[in-house]
């Protein structure tokens, strides 16, 4: 069905470079024309909401670990209202596509916009101004010295064109969008359980082959380690931090660092469990120097995290960087240490630190249960062999695994494609949307990933 859209049969000029050619029957209005500002406060027995690029408008959650947000202040008097069906927009983001339609009543950070939204289908609304092009335009409006600090303006945001289909016509895009989305999510989510299944068997492999060895004529002795269970009688079981000079204190940073510019900052989301080449951000020198939770970490350091849902995520450091108290690092291996083998038995006892977690929403392990973590450690010639081994008979794997993650990016590409499309008129849902079922999904196409939700400001500023 999706293949056989086409376009609408006539078209005039839109005015906006991002949009191009519209169907001739469809209205472009400015967004100053369909919002107003909504100004309420001092509602603190309201769920709190937040705006995040991947998924919209959302209640925030108080205990979901998975959720990366800022401290929460203790006043929440000042916080807006935003009522149901209200515009909510981050505009500190909105170049990134931080916005949407609240889902309920709520409060949201006063550094954010909220509007009454006066249009026809609030759904379309939101898939048109969280499409691509929109996401354009939005940039286009905001100010800043760097883009990591633009800042929507209220001015270049009221020039925004906003395209309205006939109210019938923008019923029928929110509904096809909302089948497309469902079809896409299945194969998606099939794509997901076929990589869910090849790494439980990479993991199967990883598990044999760095707790028992690969010699099966070995005799076994109990290794005092109940996650553990018998090991070869030959080999040793050492605490983490017996086999590496360094742990999680850092390297204290020399003045060379100073004026060295930027410098790798590994967080817990870079962790990826295998070696980190490039960091999400970075930190100058001067703040290296400056500040004592930044410590300095040379190559092939291993980085273990321990807090929320990344606890027990590792990586091997294939750049010098720096990381603060999220994580534990262990540099300066001993001459009898493979740090890949190490890292790859660190995996395997992943399951034991999670039980050592404490805390609520956001639980952590302490620093010592890490150093302390106790672990089978063959000779170092048996530790290459176990490393070559894994690496031999998990390669097929691995690349089956990359080839589906690569199929989901085309599909998410592909799902972000159709909508910028058919919200702005380049294909004609019409036809498409009336043969659909009744019982046809709907629901509005959203980045299906919330791994990586950002940090969302909560800045007191005052909005003209």
């Amino acid at each position: 069905m999706i293949a056989d859209l086409k376009p609408y049969p006539a078209y005039r000029e839109s005015g906006s470079l991002w949009l191009g050619a519209v169907p001739s029957h469809w209205e472009v209005q400015n967004l100053r024309t369909l919002i107003r500002p909504y100004n309420e406060r001092n509602r603190t027995d309201l769920p709190l909401l937040s705006v995040a690029r991947e998924k919209g408008v959302f209640v925030r959650s108080l205990t979901d670990a998975g959720e990366n947000h800022n401290v929460i202040p203790e006043d929440l008097s000042n916080y807006k209202v935003a009522r149901a069906g209200n515009l909510v927009i981050n505009k500190m983001k909105a170049w990134q596509g931080s916005m949407g339609i609240a889902p309920c009543d709520g409060i949201v950070s006063p550094a954010y916009f909220v509007f009454n939204f006066t249009i026809a289908n609030r759904s379309f609304g939101q898939a048109l101004l969280r499409s691509k092009p929109y996401v354009a335009h939005f940039g286009q409006a905001s100010d800043g010295v760097r883009v990591g600090q633009w800042d929507l303006t209220i001015r270049g945001m009221r020039q925004i064109p906003i395209l309205l289909p006939p109210p019938d016509e923008q019923a029928a895009i929110v509904r096809f969008l909302g089948w497309a989305n469902g079809q896409l999510e299945k194969a998606i989510r099939a794509k997901r359980r076929v990589i869910t299944l090849l790494n439980e068997q990479k993991q199967v492999i990883i598990h044999r082959a760095v707790t028992r060895g690969l010699d099966p004529s070995v005799l076994f002795k109990p290794s005092g380690i109940p996650w553990l269970g018998d090991i070869p009688e030959h080999w040793e079981v050492r605490k983490l931090r017996t086999l590496f000079h360094t742990q999680g204190s850092g390297t204290t940073p020399s003045g060379d660092h100073y004026y060295g510019g930027s410098i790798n900052w590994v967080m817990s989301g870079d962790l990826n469990d295998s070696v980190i080449k490039k960091t999400k951000r970075t930190v100058h020198g001067k703040a290296l120097i400056a500040y004592s939770t930044l410590k300095l970490y040379p190559e092939n350091s291993i980085v273990v995290a321990m807090y929320g849902a990344t606890i027990g995520k590792t990586g091997i450091l294939g750049v010098a960087a720096c990381t603060n108290q999220a994580c534990c690092v262990f540099a300066q291996a001993m001459p009898t240490v493979n740090v890949f083998l190490i890292q790859l038995i660190i995996q395997t006892a992943k399951p034991h630190l999670l039980r050592a977690a404490y805390g609520g929403g956001q639980p952590n392990i302490n620093a010592d249960v890490v150093r302390s973590l106790r672990i089978p450690f063959p000779p170092i010639k048996e530790q290459d062999a176990i490393l070559a081994h894994v690496e031999l008979e998990t390669s097929r794997l691995t690349t089956a695994i990359s080839r589906l993650e690569r199929e989901i990016e085309l599909l998410r590409e592909y799902r972000t494609r159709l909508v910028a499309d058919v919200v702005t008129g380049k294909l004609d849902v019409r036809e498409a949307a009336a043969k659909l079922p009744d019982e046809a999904l709907i629901d509005l196409p959203d980045n299906d990933s919330v791994e990586a939700l950002e940090d969302e400001p909560f800045e007191e500023e005052a909005l003209v």
